[in-house]
């Protein structure tokens, strides 16, 4: 999915650049990446969901998923330190534009009663996080071999400034905001 990668070049580098004022091409913010993440609850009474959640993951990014492990216990939570409670996935270059087209154009277009992403979670750095509340919604999963719905947490990370500014990168790059 060169085509992301292409439009930032052609289209979104001068578009910021006359926008904001920068004097260099090296001032204008990128996308550095975007991290899926997937937390599982059920872990403990279904040992698998971890193993099905890897290869879903995998299958929608393209790229092996990491485990992720409790820092500290929590005795409400019944987890216990250095425990199994999830997976990740850091997309860097090539994979990362390609999974930001495939969401952009074919992934979030599929959720029910879409009417667009809120504007409201940057988190003041720069950075963009989203949830989904299902992982149906990219055309790799199958419907008949998922064992449950799970949702996961996006996170767009740039090098922008400002809220502002990384909210223009991503509206330029096909991010559908709500009006």
């Amino acid at each position: 999915m060169e085509k992301l990668k292409e439009q930032y070049q052609k289209e979104v580098v001068p578009a910021l650049m006359k926008k904001f004022n920068y004097k260099s091409v090296m001032e204008v913010p990128k996308l550095e990446k975007i991290v899926i993440n997937v937390g599982l609850g059920d872990i403990r009474e279904n040992p698998k969901s971890l193993e099905n959640t890897m290869n879903d993951l995998g299958i929608i990014t393209g790229q092996k998923p990491v485990v992720t492990k409790a820092r500290k216990s929590i005795a409400a939570f019944k987890i216990r330190e250095g425990a199994n409670i999830g997976c990740k996935v850091t997309l860097r270059s090539e994979k990362m534009y390609a999974f930001a087209y495939k969401l952009f154009t074919v992934a979030l277009p599929r959720v029910r009663d879409f009417r667009g992403v809120s504007a409201n979670s940057f988190d003041g750095r720069g950075n963009y996080s989203m949830g989904i509340k299902e992982q149906l919604i990219f055309p790799e999963i199958e419907y008949d071999k998922v064992d449950k719905l799970r949702g996961m947490d996006i996170i767009f990370v740039t090098t922008a400034k400002t809220d502002e500014e990384a909210k223009e990168l991503l509206e330029l790059l096909g991010m559908p905001f709500k009006n």
